[in-house]
């Protein structure tokens, strides 16, 4: 008995077709919320450079206790977002700020030629006066603190820097190092907080990040961690450069921060110094022998910046922090607002036993005081 193929082939082949048919059906729509912002698509293998980069900065940059007294562990799952994101005390934005009269407050801004200025309570970070504290400016060679913090935290003192061509050709102010001769860690640190030298602190940079720009970034990170959250490091010297700035409020709170660092704060305080070499270090910072009370403090200047100065006085219990940005009588303004900042510290005491309204002034704008 012959039987046909055919039928079995033929109904084979529907049923193939029916079920391809039902797994070409869609499912039920489901309601997605579109996202359509645009940005940057990161590859994973640009993220895992990305994860890296961070994580040598921070390496570099020393355990996290040095860099903050304020966490003391890290997430062990994402460090590196535990550590650029942190926020800590100090970047607390100020609210209060010169209360007592406002007359005078007005008068102090007329007697400063500074386009930016503040002082700051050294012991907690309050305003005591402000004109355009956050005002985003060329920072010149004050950002030179961070460069010092950094060198102090990650460098053996005895340690031996290469000097490249790069950091040899820096223009003044710079002390003439050689290219290809090695000086010692411990010199050019002194060298980039007192004599304020373009080319060694080019020279850390590289030594410590492998390149100048690197270094910048690892700056930027310090500043952040520091509490100062509006400034951005382009140079490892403060020379004018397009997308680098800071503000007097940042420049005070980076060094409030610094001074915590018993290294750093000695340095600062020294007028003078000699290289192993012999070679005579001569601190810029004229408020040391000028001023009352000075124990330290970073100059600075350029074309585009002005006049800077970001430094610590103090006097008995007292301590301030005076921060200039843009000034063209520079050592006139500091003396005006270092004065000013004692006598404003020693009546907020008084102040503070006093429950009344009074009006106050914040950058020169009158406002209403708020009862607490």
């Amino acid at each position: 008995m012959k039987y046909s193929l055919a039928p079995f082939l033929l109904a084979n082949l529907l049923c193939c077709w029916f079920f391809i048919g039902l797994s070409a059906i869609p499912a039920k729509a489901v309601p997605v919320l579109q996202d359509r912002a645009k940005r940057p698509v990161v590859s994973s293998q640009k993220q895992s450079a990305i994860k890296k980069n961070i994580l040598q900065e921070i390496k570099v940059l020393g355990s996290y206790q040095n860099i903050s007294p304020y966490k003391k562990s890290i997430e062990t799952a994402r460090p590196e977002l535990a550590l650029v994101e942190q926020t800590v005390p100090d970047a607390k934005p100020d609210i209060d700020t010169e209360q007592n009269h406002p007359q005078g407050s007005n008068n102090l801004q007329k007697k400063i030629s500074a386009k930016s200025a503040i002082i700051m309570n050294a012991a907690n970070g309050q305003t005591l006066f402000a004109v355009s504290p956050d005002t985003p400016r060329q920072p010149a060679s004050t950002i030179k603190i961070l460069t010092g913090l950094i060198a102090i935290k990650s460098l053996n003192f005895s340690e031996a820097v290469a000097i490249s061509s790069k950091a040899a050709g820096q223009p003044s102010s710079k002390i003439y190092l050689k290219k290809e001769k090695q000086y010692k860690a411990d010199d050019l640190i002194n060298a980039v907080l007192l004599s304020s030298a373009n080319d060694a602190s080019v020279a850390l940079a590289e030594k410590i990040a492998g390149s100048e720009q690197s270094f910048a970034r690892m700056m930027t990170l310090r500043a952040k961690l520091c509490g100062a959250q509006n400034t951005v490091c382009k140079t490892a010297n403060g020379l004018t450069a397009e997308g680098q700035s800071t503000t007097a409020r940042d420049l005070a709170t980076i060094f409030k921060h610094a001074m915590q660092d018993e290294q750093f704060s000695q340095r600062m305080k020294q007028v003078k110094t000699h290289t192993a070499e012999g070679k005579l270090l001569k601190n810029h910072n004229k408020a040391l022998w000028q001023i009352e009370g000075a124990e330290g403090g970073k100059t600075g200047f350029t074309n585009a910046a002005g006049q800077t100065y970001v430094g610590k006085f103090k006097r008995g219990s007292k301590e301030i922090i005076v921060a200039i940005m843009g000034s063209r009588t520079m050592w006139a303004d500091l003396k005006t607002l270092v004065e000013y900042g004692f006598s404003q510290q020693g009546s907020m005491v008084a102040k503070a036993t006093k429950d009344k309204e009074e009006p106050r002034i914040v950058a020169g704008i009158r406002v209403a005081n708020r009862r607490q």
